[in-house]
């Protein structure tokens, strides 16, 4: 980055830096993550003190050494009123947490800001519009898996990873089975150490989430039921936490939201 810069950017993490600063750690489409102090931004009066996570901000950037200072900044969105809903901000923050992993610092990934943004505002969307619950659910899982694939991990959902054979779930077929190995990927059949075995329904429906929209039936209404999305979110934190070391935090709050339904 040169000494003076304007940079556009998402703000995924914030953190005290001395007594009146922050440290934010920014996703831009030029320079993927960045970490950048805004001085006084705590202050309650401070003209950065916009500097907050979920907001989309204009700055301008300069100063010397490894870590540069926010000069000015202008809001270009602002995703606070996720906050208005737990799941919704559950969600928010679990698509964050999962960018940090995936994204290196000084290094752009393409599409990543942009299918973030997108997820963002569906799940912005939801909260204005009053949609049922399990939305956000839908929308974090599909999110992690596009962001899985954007960052180069993305769900081997293909073929088998033992046979080679397509891996095409016969619907209709209750027997038919397909088990998770992280350290693989998937294999036809109920494989004895998997760490989570699918349904052809279920495999179907991850697939899908490949795709920009939600899988919806003719009616609008979203695909698979509540504890099959519970599941798919278990599928990715366990395939993020071997390929990454880890998974958000924030899947532990997201999943606490929706407790009575996954066991009603």
């Amino acid at each position: 980055m040169s000494a003076e810069q304007r940079l556009e950017g998402l703000v995924l993490r914030s953190s005290p830096l001395g007594e009146t600063d922050r440290l934010l750690t920014v996703l831009s489409r030029s320079e993927g993550l960045t970490r950048l102090a805004a001085p006084g931004a705590r202050k309650p009066k401070s003209a950065l003190a916009a500097a907050v996570p979920l907001a989309l901000l204009q700055l301008q950037v300069g100063g010397r050494g490894s870590l540069k200072r926010v000069r000015q900044l202008r809001v270009q969105r602002n995703f606070s009123g996720l906050a208005e809903r737990l799941e919704s901000l559950a969600a928010a923050q679990g698509l964050a947490e999962q960018t940090l992993l995936l994204v290196p610092s000084g290094d752009a990934v393409d599409g990543v800001l942009e299918d973030l943004l997108l997820q963002l505002g569906r799940l912005e969307l939801l909260v204005k519009e009053r949609q049922p619950s399990s939305e956000a659910l839908a929308i974090a899982v599909q999110g992690v898996v596009h962001l899985l694939a954007l960052g180069g991990y993305a769900l081997p959902l293909a073929c088998c990873a033992r046979s080679g054979a397509p891996l095409e779930p016969p619907l209709g077929n209750w027997d038919w089975r397909c088990s998770l190995l992280p350290g693989e990927g998937f294999a036809i059949g109920a494989v004895a150490g998997a760490q989570l075995v699918l349904n052809a329904s279920e495999l179907a429906l991850l697939q899908r989430l490949l795709r920009p929209a939600l899988p919806r039936r003719r009616d609008g209404e979203l695909m698979g039921p509540l504890p099959v999305w519970l599941r798919l979110l278990q599928l990715v934190e366990l395939w993020s936490r071997e390929h990454l070391g880890r998974s958000p935090r924030s899947w532990r709050l997201l999943r606490q939201c929706f407790a009575d339904g996954a066991s009603s």
